[in-house]
C-alpha cells in the first residue's frame, strides 16, 4: 500500500472510518492545547471499540504521546486495556516509557522503533519546511535525533533559537546570567508560547542526559551544529559524576510532569532546573 492510496490518504488526513487518534486536545478556556491528555480524551476509546468495523477489518487507536496523559486518563486508558475488545489493537506511542503508569506498561508489548538517519529527517524536513536555510535545517535535523516529527516541532516552535539560548546559560556554570535565564523563563511561562516551552523542556533534557552519558563514559550522538554543544557537556560533566547527573535529571523530569499536571508555575519550574545545574555544577 503506497502513501498515494486511498487508503493511506484517509489515514494521513484523519478520515478513516477505522483509525482514531488521541492526542493533547485544545483548551478553549486557556485558547491553547492543553498540557496533558485528560480523562474525557482516553474515554472516547472506548465507545469508539463497541462500533463495528466500517470496513470489515480491524479498528485501531493510536494513544501519541502516552506518557502525556494524566493519572486519570491512564486509569481510564488501563480498563480498556485489562479487556481488549476483539479485533481492536490500541497502540501506544511514547518517547518516555518510564513515565507511564506501570500497571499500564505490564499490559504492553514493547515494540522499539528505529531513529531514521540523519540524512532522511533532513530530506524529509526540507520537503516538509522548504522555508529553512540548509544550515537550519541541518542542525535541527540533528537535534531531533531522528525523528522528523520532532525537527517540525522545532522548526514551528523556533527551537534552534532556543537551543542556542539554552545552550548559552549552561555554558557558564557554575556562574548562571541571571538577566538572560529570567528573561528566557519569563518568555516561555508566557500562554502563547506552549509549544516553546514544551521544546525548551525536551531540549534541555536532551542536553542533560548526553552529560549523563558522557560523563559514565559513553560517547553521546551531538547535533551537528556540535562545537558549543560539546564544550558545554565537556565542561559539566567534569563537575560531578554520573550518578549525581542522573539523580538531577531524573528531578528535573519529575519537576515538570508535576508542574503539567497540577498546572503549577512554568517560570518557577524553568528557573529551579537551572538554578539545580548551577548548584550541581558547583
Amino acid at each position: 500500500m503506497g502513501p498515494e492510496s486511498s487508503v493511506s490518504r484517509r489515514v494521513a488526513s484523519g478520515g478513516h472510518a477505522d483509525l482514531l487518534t488521541i492526542e493533547r486536545a485544545y483548551d478553549p478556556r486557556r485558547r491553547r492545547l492543553r498540557s496533558e491528555i485528560v480523562v474525557e480524551d482516553t474515554r472516547s476509546i472506548a465507545g469508539f471499540f463497541r462500533l463495528t468495523s466500517a470496513e470489515e477489518g480491524w479498528r485501531i487507536v493510536i494513544v501519541d504521546g502516552a506518557e502525556e496523559m494524566n493519572r486519570n486518563a491512564a486509569n481510564a486508558l488501563l480498563k480498556i486495556l485489562e479487556e481488549p475488545p476483539r479485533r481492536g489493537l490500541l497502540l501506544l506511542v511514547t518517547h518516555s516509557p518510564g513515565r507511564l503508569l506501570p500497571t499500564v506498561r505490564s499490559r504492553c508489548r514493547y515494540l522499539p522503533l528505529q531513529t531514521l538517519p540523519q540524512p532522511v529527517v533532513l530530506r524529509l524536513l526540507q520537503q516538509y519546511r522548504p522555508e529553512l536555510a540548509g544550515p537550519e535545517a541541518a542542525a535541527l535535523a540533528g537535534l531531533a535525533e531522528g525523528s522528523i516529527g520532532r525537527a517540525i516541532e522545532l522548526a514551528d516552535a523556533g527551537g534552534l533559537v532556543l537551543y542556542q539560548s539554552i545552550l548559552g546559560i549552561l555554558a557558564q556554570a557554575p556562574r548562571v546570567d541571571i538577566a538572560g535565564l529570567y528573561a528566557l523563563a519569563d518568555k516561555l511561562a508566557r500562554p502563547d508560547q506552549e509549544e516553546a516551552y514544551r521544546a525548551s523542556v525536551e531540549l534541555l533534557l536532551q542536553i542533560l542526559a548526553r552529560i549523563v552519558s558522557n560523563a559514565a563514559g559513553r560517547r553521546s550522538e551531538a547535533s551537528d551544529m556540535a562545537a558549543a554543544e560539546r564544550e558545554v557537556i565537556r565542561h559539566l560533566d567534569a563537575r560531578a559524576d554520573p550518578l549525581r547527573w542522573t539523580s538531577l535529571r531524573d528531578r528535573i523530569v519529575r519537576n515538570f510532569a508535576d508542574t503539567d499536571e497540577l498546572n503549577l508555575d512554568r517560570k518557577q519550574a524553568i528557573l529551579s532546573a537551572f538554578f539545580a545545574v548551577e548548584e550541581l555544577a558547583r
